[in-house]
């Protein structure tokens, strides 16, 4: 196949990678605070997401670090569309913030 076709495909693959991993920390975020063993949800989830995405490099991969780097890459940029799509961090369990002082 050719390098270009097979680059591309790393990336997207990357992408999916990405978007499972940090689409999948958002969810585990969000239902810990509902759960009644926050650890193991922390701790299974973090195993889970981990093994999917090493084994896809590996995968991917297939010994060209071309392949492994655009894969990478992918997953880097799935990073900031879920960042972004996730949309602002959940204040309802926060204070307000309040306005800062001002000198006299």
């Amino acid at each position: 196949m050719n390098e270009g076709v097979t680059l591309a495909l790393a990336v997207a693959t990357g992408l999916s990678l990405g978007a499972l991993f940090f689409g999948g920390l958002w969810w585990t975020v969000r239902k810990v605070v509902t759960s009644n063993w926050p650890v193991l949800l922390f701790l299974g989830s973090l195993l889970l997401r981990t093994g999917i995405v090493v084994a896809g490099f590996y995968a991917v991969s297939d010994g060209h670090w071309k392949r492994l780097l655009a894969c990478m890459f992918g997953f880097a940029v799935a990073r900031f569309i879920v960042t972004r799509l996730a949309g602002p961090p959940l204040t309802r369990y926060m204070p307000p913030a309040k306005e800062p002082g001002h000198a006299p």
